[in-house]
């Protein structure tokens, strides 16, 4: 069985992941797992249309390459995170959480009670499509579903001591592209205010004791996060892959163009 993230941050590990939006297709996941180095990764489902069948597909791929994955989403309902966790996500990422309470309120989607409010069904891969017993299956999810909170909004920002003391929070995860947006500094990402909010939220996890990670436009910014404590960071994506290996193929034939 392969490692799971909560698994994988209990220890001193670096984890390397990636993400999948725009083209969620096992193949592009099985590439990424022949290349070697990752260790899982997210699926888009905030700005890209992945559906619960992509979740499905991607989650079977996830084990074949053995990885975990996570499903980053807008905050728009119990349903959805639901939809996520049963189609075999290892879990899900709150993306623009405004404040602490909506964070509280986000994680008590990821919870059976007594910890949360979600609803239980055995119908889903979470339960093994029905072999799972109900008490099995609440006791696990409660125990093993990874959950994230991204830290991109100023409310976040402002409470992020708050967001990281929030029991059954596993990471937090800052999204630089919205941050720096809403710093006033949008894509410099080597911009003092930007690392200044890094280094806060850096600082939260530590006082409470758990793993940040957070998407990395480039390699200087990745080694200076890792050195500020960052535990998973994204390096490359579905796009950011296909395009820049096809600018790489186009540079090698060059005098074909």
């Amino acid at each position: 069985m392969p490692q799971t993230f909560k698994q994988l941050l209990a220890t001193d590990e670096l984890v390397p992941i990636f993400a999948v939006g725009r083209i969620p297709s096992p193949v592009v996941i099985e590439i990424f797992g022949l290349a070697g180095g990752y260790r899982g990764f997210w699926m888009d489902q905030e700005h890209c249309g992945i559906t619960t069948e992509h979740i499905m597909v991607a989650s079977l791929a996830a084990k074949a390459n053995d990885f975990d994955c996570f499903v980053r989403m807008p905050p728009t309902g119990y349903w959805q995170v639901t939809k996520c966790l049963e189609a075999g996500a290892g879990g899900v990422m709150g993306a623009q959480i405004q404040s602490a309470d909506h964070a509280r309120e986000f994680v008590s989607w990821t919870k059976y009670a007594p910890l949360g409010t979600r609803g239980i069904n055995t119908g889903g891969r979470d339960a093994d499509y029905t072999y799972k017993p109900l008490a099995e299956l609440a006791e696990e999810a409660n125990r093993e579903r990874f959950v994230a909170i991204q830290i991109e909004t100023l409310g976040a920002l402002d409470q992020v001591d708050e967001i990281a003391a929030i029991e059954h929070v596993d990471l937090l995860f800052i999204g630089p592209a919205d941050l720096s947006l809403a710093l006033g500094v949008v894509g410099q990402y080597h911009h003092d205010k930007v690392w200044d909010a890094i280094s806060r939220v850096a600082n939260a996890c530590r006082r409470h004791g758990i793993a940040w990670g957070g998407v990395t436009p480039d390699p200087e910014f990745a080694d200076r996060a890792v050195e500020m404590g960052c535990r998973m960071p994204t390096i490359g994506n579905d796009i950011i892959s296909l395009r820049r290996g096809i600018q790489a193929v186009k540079e090698s034939f060059a005098g074909q163009f």
